[in-house]
């Protein structure tokens, strides 16, 4: 990911705090650029990964969802995430009150109701509250 597209997402992700990232994987470059900005970071996966210092990491599968990782988030969000998991993830956000703000894989587009906002190099999602 190009700096000015990763300083894009920290910049729109950090109106919010705490946050929880859904399948971090091996791209741990926001969450670590939001932990060193003083904000709370949550990250999950389906198999356990490395993450920065300051960020806590729980095994997780959105799917299927242990609720209580993600009460309290202020914002629920996902990079390249895949079209599968834009309705759990947007379910589970509306279920604890959170946002949830996505990127997709590229090609792929959102299967749930959204704004856009335009970043150097991405398109962030913004979840609404519409109907699906």
């Amino acid at each position: 990911m190009q700096d000015a597209t990763r300083f894009a997402l920290c910049e729109a992700l950090a109106a919010y705090d705490p946050l929880v990232e859904v399948g971090i994987g091996y791209r741990t470059d926001v969450a670590a650029l939001l932990v060193a900005r003083g904000h709370a970071v949550t990250a999950t996966d389906v198999e356990a990964r490395p993450v920065p210092e300051g960020v806590r990491f729980v095994r997780d599968d959105v799917t299927d969802p242990e609720p209580g990782i993600y009460a309290g988030a202020a914002a629920i969000y996902a990079l390249n995430c895949p079209p599968e998991l834009h309705r759990p993830i947007r379910d589970l956000a509306r279920s604890v009150g959170a946002a949830f703000r996505f990127t997709t894989l590229g090609t792929d587009p959102p299967t749930v109701p959204v704004e856009t906002r335009t970043l150097p190099g991405e398109t962030l999602y913004l979840a609404t509250e519409g109907p699906g």
